[in-house]
Parts: C-alpha cells; sequence; structure tokens
C-alpha cells in the first residue's frame, strides 16, 4: 500500500572504503592455508629440510596480516597470532632457533608491509602546500621522464612518467603579471624561464589526440626521453558502486597517486635522454619488442595478428578484444599470458640446441642461465613470467652446480625475492594465480593422478595436468571474474597442448625466421593460421552452447580456505586407498618417461619417488606397503615430496633437463607413477565415512556458493553509479531480479573520426553493469525493463542480453531508429527473449510481495514476437513509468519523462482515466498477461488517488498535496534532474520523503538543474545523488527502508 512505508535514512550506514581492490585483498590470506597443506604433519619426514618454505610461508602470514588487518584489529590478530605460535611449534614439533627464525619471518613480513604502505603516499600535497582535493583538476606545467613504453589507442596515449618539477599555472600566471611591465620579455618566455625544486612523483598520463597524425607523433616518444608537458592533474577514480574495481587502489598499488591529462599531442614536447643508464637497456627492450611485433604482423594477418603476439612475446593489448573474451570464458586466458609453460618451451629448446651444437653440459646451462633475464624481459616483464624466469634460473644453477632441486623450495625462493622487492606484488592477480597453480600442481597432482592410472601416459599426463589446475584455480577465477565455464576442462584438455606444444613454437620460429627467410617463415605461419582458425572455431562453438556458463557470487576468504582444505583432506584419502606413491609395477623402461634421465650409480631404485626436478643426497630404498599402518593412521602429508637424489654431472639429455628445470610443477605427471597402475588398499570403515562426509560438505559448499546472497524476506533497489545515464537493479524479497535500464556510452564522433575508435572502447554495459550482476550473483534477469531507446539508457543492455540470461523485455513499444537499439532488439529475438510493449494500466507482479504498475506511456502495447517496430524518434515523452510496491513500500520510476508527459498523468490520475485503463486491461486480458507468473490487478491506491483527483480543479498546477498517508516513498527524478522535467504541480502531487537523482560527475548536461533541486527542498524530500555518493542502495522489509551509499558526499 502507498503510504505505508517508513523511511529510515540511516546516514550512518553508508561504507567510505568498502572492498578498495574489489577481491584483491581477500586473497593474500590463502597462500597462508593453501601452502601450509605442504606443512602437514612433516615434522618426521622431509619438512626440516625445507627451512626456505616455512620461512616463506610464516612471512605470508605476516604480511597478509598486515594487508587485511588495520588499527587495532590488526593489535589483536597479533596478540591472537602471538598466542597460537607455541601450539603450533609444539604440533609441528619445532624447536630453538627454528623457533626464532619463524617468529623474525612473521614480524619481518608484517613490518616489511608497514613500513611499505606508511611510505607509499603523494608528494604533491607537501610539494604544493595544498590539499589532496585543492590540487585536483588544477593545470600544470610538467617536466619530467617517461618511464614507461607508450601505448597508443585511437584517440588516446598513454604512458607512466616520474615527475622532476611541477609548476602551476596560476603560480607562473601571478609571477608573469608580475614581471609583464618588462618590454623585452613575452608571455612564453617568462613561463619557459620559471623554475622550481626537484621532485619525486610516479603519474601516469593521458594524451587525448586531436589528428590522427598526432597518433605517429604519439608513438615516436619511448622510454627515457624528456618530457615537458602541460595539463590537469586529476585523482584516479575510485570504486563508485559496492564491489566495484577502485582504481585509485590499484594505482597506488604500483605507486602512483595522480593522473595527468593532456590535450592534444602538441602540448607535450619530447627530447632524446642523454649519456647511458640502466633506462637505455628498457628502452633497447622496447625496440626489440616493437620489431618483433612488426615482424609478426608481416606474418599473420588479423585477428592472427595480435592473437600471436601476444602468444609469443606478451603484447596482450594488441589481442582482438572478441578473441581475448572468447578465450576468458572458457578460461584460456592463462595460455596468451606469458608464464611457465613460455618458459619452459624457450629453456627447453635453447638447451636442444646448444646439445646439437655439441657444447658441454655446464657450458649449455650458463648460456641459459644468461638468457631467460633476456627472455623476461621482451616478453613484458609480467610477475608470472618473472616468477618462472626466477625458478628457472634457480633450477639452471643448481643444475649446473649439481644441487638438490626441490620444487617447493625453488617457488618458496621466487616468491620471497619477488616480495623483498616489492611487498605489492602479493596484492597482483598475475603473481597470486601464477604461484596458486604452480604450488597447486605440485601438492595436488599426486593425488590427482591415480584418477587417470589406466590412461596411455601421454593423456594421462595431460589429463593429471589439466584437472590439477582447474581445480586450484577455480576459487580464484570465480573471485575475480565470477564465472566458470563447465567446459574449461574440455577445452583446457584439447587445447591447451596443441597451442603450447605446436603453434607457440611455429609461431615462434616463424617470426626468427622472417629475418632470415621469409617464404620459409611465412609458410611456417601460414600452418600456423590453419591451426589457429581450428582452434578459434572450437572456442566459438564451445561457447555457443548454452547453458555451460555458471556465474558465481564472489566468495569469502573463508569458503575458499575451507574449498582446499577439504579437497586436499579427500584426495589424499583416496591417494591413499590406491597405495599412496607405490605403483602395483614398474618397468624399468618406465623410468625413461622421468625427464632427467639418471645414470646406473644415482637412479633411484623401484618405488621411490621419481619427481621431475626434486632429488637430494639422501639414496632411498623402496619399502613394502604397511598395510595395517596405512588403514590405522591418517596422515596429511604432500605424498609426492619427495625423496631426491643429487644429480651426476653427466647424468641427462639437456632437453629433458630443461623441462625438469622449467616445469617442477608438473613432476608427477609424466613420472612414472603418473601412468601407473597402483595396488589397492582396503580402506578402514571410519575413513570411509569420512570421505563421504568430506565428499557431501565439498558438493555442499559448491551449492551454498553457487547461491545469490541475498537477506530473507528483504528487497533491495540498487542505483548503480553508471556515469551520466540511468541503471537500477531490483531485487525482490522473493529473489527476483529486475534491471531498469542500463545505461550507455555516447559516441559523439562520426565515421569520419574513424581513427578515434580505440581496440576496447569503454563500454559501461561491459566494464561496469555486467560485472556488477555476476559479483553479486545474478544468474539471470526476470525481466529487463528499458524506459526509452536513448543511448544513456539502453545502450548498456547489449552487453548484458549477451552474458546474462534474461526472461523477458520490457519496452515502450517504439524504437529510436538508431542501429544500436535495433541491435538490441535483434539480439533479444535471437536469444528468443518474450518482448512486452507495455502501456498505461498494465501490471508486472514478479512476487506475492512486489508489484510494478505501468502509467505510462498511454498508447496501446502488445507482446511483439515478430513484425515491425514503431519508429520514434523523441522517445523521452514516451519514457516507461511506474510505479514499485515491495514490501509496504513506494517509489516511482520516471526515466527521461518531460514536463508535459507528467501533466498528462496527473490529469489521468485526476479525472479517474487511470484507474479506469488498468480496469479495462483487466477485462480484455482475463486479469493475467502472457506470463504466468505476472498477474493484472487494479491497484489499491489507484481508487484513492482518483477519489482524491477528482474532489479538486481540473488544473493541473493547482493540484494539492497528497495527504501524509499517500505520500510517496521514494521518487526517481526524472531525465537526470534536467530543467524539462520534475514540474512544481509533479512533485508537490507525489509528495516524496526521498529522491534519488541519477547523474555523471561533471557532466556536461549540468544535471540537476539548480532550479529542479530547489523544487525538491521545498516539497521537503530528502536528496541523494549518484554523481556524490557513487551507488546508492535502499533495503526495504516491512515498510520501512534503510538506505547506504558507497562515498561520503563532499
Amino acid at each position: 500500500m502507498l503510504g505505508r512505508g517508513s523511511l529510515l535514512f540511516q546516514n550512518n550506514f553508508h561504507t567510505y572504503g568498502e572492498e578498495p581492490l574489489a577481491g584483491l585483498n581477500r586473497l593474500p590470506g590463502v597462500f597462508c592455508v593453501f601452502i601450509a597443506l605442504e606443512m602437514s604433519r612433516r615434522e618426521r619426514d622431509g619438512m626440516k629440510g625445507r627451512p626456505l618454505l616455512r620461512f616463506t610461508i610464516f612471512w605470508l602470514c605476516g604480511s597478509s596480516m598486515a594487508c587485511l588487518l588495520t588499527g587495532w584489529a590488526l593489535f589483536w590478530g597479533i596478540v591472537g597470532a602471538m598466542a597460537c605460535l607455541p601450539l603450533l611449534f609444539r604440533f609441528m614439533n619445532i624447536r630453538g632457533w627454528s623457533i626464532l627464525l619463524l617468529v623474525i619471518a612473521f614480524a619481518g613480513g608484517l613490518i616489511q608491509w608497514e613500513w611499505n604502505d606508511s611510505r607509499n603516499y603523494s608528494t604533491l600535497p607537501a610539494y604544493l602546500h595544498s590539499s589532496t582535493y585543492e590540487i585536483d583538476g588544477l593545470d600544470a606545467l610538467i617536466e619530467g621522464e617517461l618511464v614507461t613504453d607508450v601505448q597508443v589507442d585511437g584517440d588516446r596515449a598513454g604512458f607512466e612518467m616520474q615527475l622532476s618539477s611541477l609548476r602551476l599555472y596560476e603560480e607562473i600566471d601571478k609571477e608573469v603579471e608580475n614581471k609583464v611591465s618588462s618590454p623585452d620579455t613575452s608571455l612564453q618566455s617568462l613561463k619557459s624561464q620559471v623554475s622550481s625544486d626537484k621532485m619525486n612523483e610516479r603519474v601516469i598520463v593521458q594524451v587525448r589526440l586531436m589528428e590522427e597524425q598526432e597518433q605517429h607523433i604519439a608513438a615516436s616518444w619511448k622510454r627515457g626521453d624528456k618530457l615537458k608537458l602541460s595539463g590537469s592533474i586529476v585523482l584516479p577514480g575510485e570504486a563508485r558502486n559496492f564491489g566495484g574495481f577502485d582504481y585509485r587502489s590499484y594505482l597506488k598499488t604500483q605507486y602512483i597517486h595522480w593522473m595527468v591529462k593532456v590535450k592534444g599531442a602538441s602540448s607535450v614536447n619530447a627530447s632524446s635522454p642523454e649519456g647511458m643508464g640502466k633506462i637505455n637497456i628498457l628502452r633497447w627492450t622496447d625496440s626489440v619488442r616493437k620489431l618483433l611485433g612488426s615482424a609478426v604482423d608481416r606474418l599473420f594477418p588479423e585477428p592472427h595478428a595480435g592473437y600471436m603476439k601476444g602468444l609469443i612475446i606478451g603484447m596482450a593489448k594488441d589481442i582482438n578484444p572478441d578473441t581475448y573474451g572468447q578465450f576468458s570464458q572458457l578460461g584460456l586466458t592463462h595460455i596468451l599470458a606469458i608464464s611457465g609453460t613460455h618458459v619452459a618451451v624457450y629453456v627447453t629448446s635453447l638447451l636442444m640446441l646448444l646439445s646439437w651444437l655439441r657444447l658441454t653440459r655446464e657450458t649449455a646451462l650458463t648460456i641459459v642461465l644468461v638468457l631467460v633475464p633476456a627472455y623476461v624481459l621482451l616478453s613484458g616483464g609480467s610477475p608470472s613470467v618473472i616468477r618462472a624466469g626466477i625458478m628457472s634460473m634457480i633450477g639452471l644453477y643448481m643444475a649446473k652446480r649439481g644441487f638438490a632441486r626441490d620444487g617447493i623450495q625453488i617457488i618458496s625462493a621466487a616468491a620471497m625475492l619477488m616480495l623483498w622487492w616489492n611487498p605489492y606484488f602479493l596484492l597482483n592477480v598475475s603473481f597470486q594465480l601464477s604461484f596458486l597453480v604452480t604450488a597447486g600442481l605440485m601438492i595436488y597432482m599426486p593425488l590427482i593422478n591415480r584418477l587417470f592410472d589406466k590412461w596411455p601416459k601421454s593423456l594421462a599426463a595431460t589429463a593429471s595436468v589439466t584437472v590439477t589446475a582447474q581445480l586450484i584455480s577455480f576459487p580464484v577465477t570465480i573471485l575475480y571474474f565470477n564465472q566458470f565455464s563447465l567446459l574449461s576442462f574440455a577445452a583446457n584438455f584439447l587445447l591447451v597442448s596443441l597451442i603450447s606444444a605446436v603453434v607457440l613454437p611455429l609461431g615462434t620460429v616463424a617470426m626468427i625466421l622472417s629475418f632470415v627467410w621469409f617464404p620459409l617463415a611465412k609458410l611456417l605461419a601460414w600452418i600456423a593460421i590453419q591451426l589457429n582458425k581450428l582452434i578459434f572455431l572450437c572456442v566459438e562453438w564451445m561457447n555457443s552452447l548454452p547453458g555451460f556458463v555458471m556465474i558465481w557470487p564472489t566468495p569469502s576468504l573463508l569458503w575458499i580456505a575451507a574449498y582446499y582444505v577439504i579437497l586436499y583432506v579427500l584426495l589424499y584419502l583416496l591417494h591413499q586407498r590406491s597405495g599412496g606413491d607405490m605403483p602395483k609395477h614398474i618397468h624399468v623402461a618406465e623410468e625413461d618417461t622421468a625427464p632427467l634421465n639418471l645414470s646406473a650409480g644415482g637412479a633411484v631404485q623401484k618405488g621411490a619417488t621419481l619427481a621431475l626436478g626434486f632429488h637430494s643426497s639422501r639414496s632411498v630404498e623402496a619399502k613394502s606397503l604397511n598395510t595395517a599402518q596405512a588403514n590405522d593412521r591418517l596422515q596429511l602429508p604432500a605424498p609426492h615430496a619427495l625423496h631426491t637424489q643429487k644429480v651426476a654431472s653427466t647424468q641427462g639429455s639437456l632437453s629433458t633437463l630443461g623441462a625438469s628445470i622449467a616445469w617442477p610443477e608438473y613432476a608427477s605427471a609424466f613420472t612414472s607413477r603418473g601412468a601407473a597402475f597402483y595396488s589397492e588398499v582396503r580402506m578402514s570403515q571410519a575413513k570411509r565415512w569420512l570421505c563421504g562426509v568430506l565428499a557431501v560438505s565439498f558438493a555442499a559448499g559448491l551449492w551454498w556458493a553457487y547461491q545469490t546472497p541475498r537477506p530473507a524476506g528483504t528487497g533491495v533497489v540498487q542505483f548503480l553509479d553508471i556515469g551520466q545515464g540511468d541503471s537500477t537493479l531490483i531485487t525482490t524479497p522473493g529473489g527476483k531480479h529486475i534491471l531498469v535500464d542500463g545505461g550507455g556510452t555516447v559516441n559523439f564522433g562520426g565515421s569520419e573520426h574513424s581513427w578515434k575508435t580505440r581496440r576496447d572502447p569503454y563500454e559501461v554495459g561491459a566494464k561496469v553493469v555486467v560485472p556488477l550482476l555476476k559479483k553479486r550473483g545474478i544468474h539471470q534477469l526476470d525481466a529487463v525493463i528499458v524506459t526509452h531507446a536513448d543511448q544513456d539508457h539502453a545502450g548498456g543492455l547489449q552487453a548484458v542480453l549477451e552474458q546474462i540470461p534474461v526472461r523477458r523485455f520490457v519496452f515502450n513499444g517504439t524504437t529510436s531508429g538508431k542501429k544500436k537499439f535495433d541491435q538490441l532488439l535483434d539480439t533479444a529475438i535471437q536469444r528468443q527473449i518474450p518482448l512486452f510493449a507495455i502501456h498505461q494500466g498494465m501490471t508486472y507482479k514478479p512476487d506475492s510481495e512486489t508489484a510494478l504498475y505501468f502509467i505510462s506511456p498511454e498508447r496501446s502495447g502488445r507482446a511483439i514476437p515478430s513484425g515491425d517496430v514503431p519508429v520514434l524518434e523523441n522517445q523521452n515523452g514516451e519514457s516507461v513509468v511506474f510505479l514499485l510496491e515491495m514490501a509496504g513500500s513506494s517509489m516511482l520510476f520516471t526515466g527521461d519523462m518531460d514536463a508535459a508527459t507528467e501533466q498528462n498523468v496527473l490529469y489521468d490520475i485526476q479525472d479517474g482515466s487511470l484507474a479506469t485503463s488498468f480496469g479495462q486491461v483487466v477485462q480484455k486480458s482475463g486479469g493475467t498477461v502472457p506470463s504466468s507468473d505476472t498477474n493484472i490487478v487494479v491497484p489499491e491506491w489507484m481508487g484513492s488517488l482518483a477519489d482524491n483527483g477528482r474532489d479538486h480543479s481540473s488544473s493541473v498546477v493547482a493540484l494539492p498535496r497528497l495527504r501524509s498517508h499517500l505520500s510517496l516513498d521514494v521518487l526517481k527524478v526524472a531525465h537526470h534532474g534536467s530543467k524539462t522535467s520534475s514540474s512544481e504541480a509533479w512533485l508537490q502531487y507525489w509528495n516524496a520523503k526521498a529522491a534519488l537523482i541519477s547523474a555523471g560527475v561533471n557532466n556536461t548536461y549540468g544535471h540537476p538543474n539548480p532550479d529542479v533541486m530547489k523544487r525538491l527542498e521545498a516539497v521537503g524530500s530528502q536528496i541523494f545523488r549518484t554523481d556524490q555518493m557513487g551507488e546508492v542502495q535502499m533495503s526495504v522489509k516491512d515498510g520501512e527502508i534503510s538506505v547506504r551509499y558507497k562515498l561520503a558526499p563532499r
């Protein structure tokens, strides 16, 4: 009932810094739980020989605690950790100096993070003697050094710059005024004479290119150039929606706090650096990367050129966005990121070449050791390739010296080196995925091998790696991307080996040969193109299959930790049932499957673990399996880890040694036990019950995590901040989801400015609306309501319809005649989404506590299965207007309706025609529209409003304010607060307790209009604005509305 609800505007309910990195700060703690599985019950086997692993885990615990907690929470976290450490040390049987070492590691990680974070702040406010918000938007004259390569994309050029001096133009103008009396000094010369003290600040520079030829000018700027430019200093954008990506916090982890926006390449003056320095190495690297990229461009047409550049040299930004999106949906983007696979192919190929050239083993290892850093630089230096490069270099060095090689120790060393260099690597998605998956392969893959023990060896190895990697990466995938394709297992199993073992080497050889023998290179490229076509066809076909992509809400840290623990214990029990690591039979020939072939003198005896790249100085004798002990005792070691054997300098071929060094995580997949038949060990009844309980718990946990989180019996209306436009997500108490408009990016350029088009242009639907829907676990939308066809309301819905299942599409029954809206309607028809042309008098009831009463437009409508849709250029007056009644509250949604439409609606209410229209729809339709759960009824409030209207004058302007029990709870202000809407009579008639204005920050239209704001204040409405508060959420239960908003208004 309208007017029942009471509005509780809780200003203390808003949050200021919720999820600054949208999930990035949740995952570090998982490292501790995840890798700690390797420490479980290890005090008696080989754990004491792995001090670096323990040190790394405790360092990660300290860093994670400092990352996740602040203030008193951090203090009590430290107290709790200190109280638990003695119990942990006793359980792990750690004593003496080892305890002190681990305490130092924990404290070191915590102190390093806090120290680094406390020093990560902008020096500009102190330098300019101004506050942060006073500096924001000021124009300045800036000098500094270009420290990254320049990315030119359409009408934008971007790079990072290390500032050496900065002067605000307002200060320069004051100095100029003082000297203007000098007859021989011009304004420009005076400005050029102004000097300032040196400063140290790193900024991102975005240059908006004004002419097409400026693309070539910007592309000529190189790393190390000395720049002088003029532009505006602005703060990076912050997260404006709950759970949204916080660009400002992300840049802080890159030690960047400001952006400089420049208009035109003519505002930038670049000069080459003088002398030699470390920047010249990176400058040379950029030139080589561009040279290699141009070679790929000559060999491959698009979209193959961008794909191959990403695959071979890590130029991921050149990949076609559609191609990348197709790979991303199937979980294949890891193959496009330079990582361990690429480094392994590189190292193995080099060692094979050097072996063919008859070089000695030590010489070959030394040469490759020196060349690995060069490959890391040429491939872009992402955290994943840095990790793989460090691990390979350590493995090469240890192989050269004949030292023991232990993959867990090596990955621990790589993690420590990277975190010592930059503790913010812990928040990097690439770092997290690379280390989690690599460590996971080492820990979990031996437990999964038995699932494929009867498969052929080559297939068993690939299947084991694929399944393990998918299980390990699954929680991280849904944490950051909120979707998972059930076809990801098949896609990775079928395509990754083909891409990494065939396409990648073919493309690399073709690229190198193009500088020597182009015809042969072109032939190899042609073969790679045909394989790419096959791969693209398979990917496109898999993505076209409906029902395989699952949308998951963002999981909690506790759920992720529980996932890994339960999975480990469950797999370990199943693995133990197979006889652990003891193959039923291993023939001598099968030992050749291990990449490092051992000599007779150093061969590991049967029954020992022959893991790729893991060896020690102890010889190990095969022990018979003690079945009773296996049945009676539950132990949780990492079963592969590891008896090792010291490597003699003459052992093994260089090619297999290369795989051993670069792929330590794939150890057990390629050894004899990876494809051997295992003996069966009878499991006790208690362990069988435990397996059953764990399996049920694991399945229940997945089901629980998949559910959309919502408070029981509570409806939520979420006014998203999508810039200049409208988009509102309504979640009813019954769990139905309705999206009203989807925003849209307005493009003012025409075909004559095609050069301005970017490879991956910003589109609010794909970049904001869809990610937010996925993050909130919206598996399907029960209805999408388009108030009208304007781009800032309907443009973002194209991405929504393409990526989110939709049950019904509601609109005003017309089209604007523009291509994008017609494409939207075509997409709905192609996906068999029913179209409903709404008109006055229709009602939609998604559940028992929610009803949408449509009061405009007036024209008759119908479901449109096919046929032409009328064209109406001026859409504002035909906006879909409806009143939402939910859980005892009332909210009016108005689209972009104008004052004339407002007046018409008031007349219809006043003379009773609106109530009559509802009655006519009921009579004509028999009480229903073509939808099983959509009932049409005459709302109770309609008769009251009609009676109230008939008691007064027919003049709309003279209409009195409604009585308090009929007043509206929330009014969605029409047309973003434009002066063409929200007339005085309209606002007085509804008498809304609160008003919501959706408008973009500093929009060019000047919305909301000052006169509209005064009229809203005059009727006593509390005003909420997305341009000032970000997303506004209103939770409704039992007639009460609580409000929270993302940002504190300034």
